[in-house]
């Protein structure tokens, strides 16, 4: 037996005016699986400097939940969000699962070597890197600043670009 339309998990991305840790909060207590990309800055009060989380991306949140589910957070629970939805279809949008752990593993495991970039750059060749601590990301090849990079887009919400990456690790696909 296979799962509805309704049931089945997908990467929803919601706007959440500002509100991402007290969502990340109400989703753990729930169990639903979710992600905010953070990262430490240092900030200047006075003549303080204080290391604190931010949001990479201000204001937005992916769960990962099914359809039904995902509008009761906002409907019956009264989360604080509002879905994006796609431009063409004017559905929810959906990240696909591939993309999302793609965008997952760069923030996580090489914020030092990634850089975000506009989610509106010019399409380019789709890439797999076959070589290196990038092996097996998929996404678009583009140039920044001069050199190859592998851009993972998380449509209309964000992009991500790794560091240069020799032509000879990636392949077309």
């Amino acid at each position: 037996m296979t799962d509805s339309p309704q049931t089945e998990l997908h990467w929803y991305v919601a706007k959440t005016f500002r509100r991402e840790r007290k969502i990340k909060e109400r989703l753990e207590i729930l169990g639903i699986e979710h992600f905010i990309p953070f990262h430490k800055v240092v900030k200047q009060f006075g003549t303080r400097r204080v290391a604190v989380e931010e949001p990479i991306v201000n204001g937005i949140i992916f769960i990962r939940y099914d359809f039904r589910g995902s509008i009761a957070l906002v409907n019956d629970y009264g989360f604080e969000m509002r879905y994006l939805r796609n431009r063409e279809t004017r559905s929810l949008l959906v990240v696909p699962d591939k993309q999302m752990e793609d965008f997952i593993f760069l923030l996580s495991h090489c914020e030092d070597q990634i850089e975000f970039v506009s989610p509106d750059l010019r399409p380019g060749d789709r890439v797999r890197v076959t070589e290196g601590q990038f092996k097996g990301i998929e996404g678009e090849l583009i140039r920044i600043k001069g050199h190859k990079r592998v851009v993972i887009r998380l449509q209309d919400v964000a992009a991500l670009a790794t560091v240069y990456i020799p032509g000879n690790f990636l392949e077309k696909i």
